[in-house]
């Protein structure tokens, strides 16, 4: 079957299955088992058709029909399409970590991401990974957004977490508590600056972006009397994107900042480290959310949760997240392509100061 020819009816989005011993497999078949949902998309797993037959089984899931197919070229544009990335000899031991399962997850990225780079993909989705049991020679990244930026050659990308109206972005993402504080620069919160405003326009159609900054210390440091980086280095940050017509405003003290709500009058909201964004995000959820790699010249999204050792094969995983992040996805596609129709990418570097400019004048 001729892939290209599939691709401009229906958008085909790779799925890679993660870890075996999680609740990837879980997550993925229950979000798929309801035929309505790809009816105008073609899912492509990649992963194993011996773990999805073990799965199946674990969920009663019998009926659902897999296409097993060698390769991208010949997926059947109306069945759940699985590619074999794997050896036979696979095992899975749910709830656990192991080398064999870390193995099959790199595997499953290194393939959809050579379909990808071919365009014979159209989007990423990716299930949850273990870090751990990830890392070796060919991975040494702290998670799929480091080895994603790294693959494309990009100068910068972003974790951005969504779930509805709430977007949230962090300064520094995995790194020690220890060493947020020297992480925290001018030119490093400029750079997400640049890239949120960028993409709140091109990918979510804001013409007219609102960021809200969090400062680093409790109270934002108080005026200085519990520390200097808010005023020092937050603060000038935030001045400097507005000379770039950037409207980000800012530091807000984190505590009240989400315990009043205000998040709920901006666009977006960055926030300076891992858990100062994502806890009060993961609570605001409920449980869902996704996570989407913005800055890559492809659209990768992930279900805002991890591979749930503890619930693994036991059908209690909810896929929900895995559901919003295929539609966050196909949604963001949408939208790229009409602001790209409309901005040319030759023009797309300037067009945050000339938009501006444009409202200012009028």
């Amino acid at each position: 079957m001729n892939t290209e020819q599939t691709s401009e009816k229906k958008t085909v989005i790779g799925i890679t299955h993660g870890d075996i011993n999680g609740i990837s497999y879980e997550i993925i078949l229950k979000a798929l088992k309801d035929n309505r949902i790809f009816s105008n998309f073609t899912p492509v797993i990649y992963g194993s058709p011996k773990v999805a037959a073990y799965y199946k089984k674990v969920m009663n899931l019998s009926t659902l029909n897999l296409n097993h197919v060698a390769s991208i070229t010949e997926i059947d544009p109306e069945a759940i399409n699985i590619i074999n990335c794997t050896t036979n000899k696979i095992r899975v031991e749910i709830g656990k970590s192991t080398e064999m399962a870390g193995i099959s997850s790199l595997n499953a990225i290194r393939h959809a991401l050579i379909d990808l780079k071919q365009h014979k993909l159209d989007l990423l989705i990716t299930a949850p990974i273990n870090k751990q049991n990830i890392q070796s020679t060919d991975f040494d990244f702290k998670g799929h957004t480091d080895f994603l930026k790294n693959e494309f050659q990009v100068d910068d990308v972003l974790m951005m977490m969504i779930a509805d109206d709430l977007k949230v972005v962090v300064v520094t993402e995995h790194i020690p508590i220890a060493e947020v504080s020297q992480a925290i620069t001018e030119e490093k919160i400029l750079s997400k600056l640049r890239l949120m405003d960028k993409t709140l326009r091109r990918d979510f159609a804001i013409s007219r972006p609102k960021i809200a900054v969090l400062g680093l210390n409790p109270h934002a440091g108080d005026m200085g009397l519990i520390g200097k980086e808010d005023d020092e280095i937050i603060a000038k940050a935030i001045e400097k994107a507005k000379n770039e017509n950037i409207i980000a405003i800012g530091p807000f003290s984190a505590d009240g900042f989400f315990g009043a709500e205000t998040y709920s009058n901006f666009d977006a909201t960055l926030a300076m480290y891992h858990d100062q964004g994502l806890t009060p995000f993961k609570i605001l959820a409920k449980g869902g959310g996704v996570n989407f790699t913005a800055g890559l010249p492809i659209i990768r999204t992930s279900p805002a949760h991890g591979t749930a050792f503890e619930i693994a094969g036991k059908n209690k995983a909810n896929p929900k997240s895995f559901i919003d992040a295929i539609y966050t996805a196909l949604d963001i596609k949408k939208r790229r392509e009409t602001f790209d129709k409309i901005i040319p990418l030759n023009k797309q570097t300037n067009f945050s100061e000339d938009n501006n400019n444009q409202s200012t004048n009028d």
